[in-house]
C-alpha cells in the first residue's frame, strides 16, 4: 500500500536515502531550469503578472547520520516590463528516523525545488508502489497556505525518460478551503477555495525528484484593515526541471 505522506509536502523518506550518499564525503549537486508565473486580479483592477526564470542548484550532503539539502536558486523576476534579480535559499535536513526538518526557508516565492508539495527524494518502496499504482489514492494533507486542510487524490503518470534517467511520474490534485493571511501580507486576510495540482517525475534508480510542475490557484474575498472585500484570484505556477 501506498503511504501518501511519503510523497507529499516533504513529510518523510526511507533510510534507503542514505545508501547513494554513503561512500560521498562531498556535496552531490544537481542543476534544474526554473520557470514560474504569478497572476493576480484583486476586484476590477487589471490582473498583475509576474514571470519568473533562472535556475537553481541542489546540494545533498550526509554528514553523520544525518543528510542535508540545500537549494539555492537565481532567478530574473519580470514584474510589469521591469526586470530584477531574485536570488531564494532553502535548507532541509533529513534525520535519523527519516523525517524532514527545515532548517533555513529564505524562499517567499517558492522558486526552490526544496519549497514545494513534493519530496525531494522518494525510498524504494515507495517508487516501486507507484510503479504498480492503477487506481486513485485518496488523501487529506494540510495546506501549503492559509491553514487548513486539502483533500485529493494521488495517480500514476505517464512514465518515460528525462534527461537520460528512467523516471516514474505521480499527479496530484487536491481542494480545500482557506480563511487567512497569504504569506508576507499578514495586514490582509483572504476567504475562499484553494486548488493544487501538479506532477512530478522521480528517477527510478536514485529516487530523486527530476522535475515538477505545479499550480495553485486561490479565489475568494480579499479583506483588512483599511481595506473593503473585494473578490480575488491569484494562481502561483511552477515548473522546475533538470538540466543534467
Amino acid at each position: 500500500m501506498i503511504l501518501v505522506t511519503r510523497i507529499l509536502l516533504r513529510s518523510v523518506i526511507g533510510a534507503s536515502a542514505f545508501v547513494l550518499l554513503a561512500a560521498h564525503s562531498s556535496a552531490v549537486e544537481f542543476r534544474y531550469r526554473t520557470t514560474g508565473d504569478d497572476l493576480y486580479r484583486v476586484g476590477a483592477t487589471p490582473s498583475a503578472h509576474i514571470v519568473y526564470a533562472g535556475t537553481q542548484q541542489l546540494s545533498i550532503r550526509k554528514i553523520g547520520s544525518h543528510v542535508w539539502f540545500t537549494a539555492e536558486a537565481d532567478c530574473d523576476r519580470t514584474d510589469s516590463g521591469v526586470t530584477t534579480e531574485e536570488k531564494a535559499g532553502f535548507v532541509q535536513e533529513l534525520l535519523a528516523d527519516g523525517s524532514f526538518a527545515d532548517r533555513t526557508d529564505d524562499d517567499p516565492d517558492f522558486l526552490t525545488i526544496l519549497n514545494q508539495p513534493f519530496a525531494i527524494r522518494l525510498d524504494a518502496a515507495t517508487v516501486r508502489d507507484l510503479q504498480e499504482l492503477h487506481a486513485p489514492v485518496p488523501f487529506t494533507a494540510a495546506s501549503p497556505v492559509g491553514g487548513g486542510d486539502l483533500q485529493g487524490a494521488l495517480r500514476r503518470g505517464i512514465p518515460g525518460v528525462i534527461a537520460g534517467h528512467p523516471v516514474v511520474g505521480v499527479t496530484f490534485r487536491a481542494d480545500g478551503t482557506i480563511n487567512g493571511p497569504l504569506p508576507g501580507r499578514v495586514a490582509a486576510v483572504i476567504s475562499g477555495s484553494i486548488h493544487l495540482d501538479g506532477t512530478a517525475y522521480y528517477d527510478t534508480r536514485r529516487a530523486l525528484l527530476l522535475v515538477l510542475d505545479a499550480r495553485l490557484t486561490i479565489e475568494g474575498v480579499l479583506s483588512g484593515t483599511h481595506l473593503a472585500a473585494v473578490p480575488v484570484r491569484i494562481v502561483y505556477a511552477r515548473t522546475i526541471r533538470i538540466l543534467s
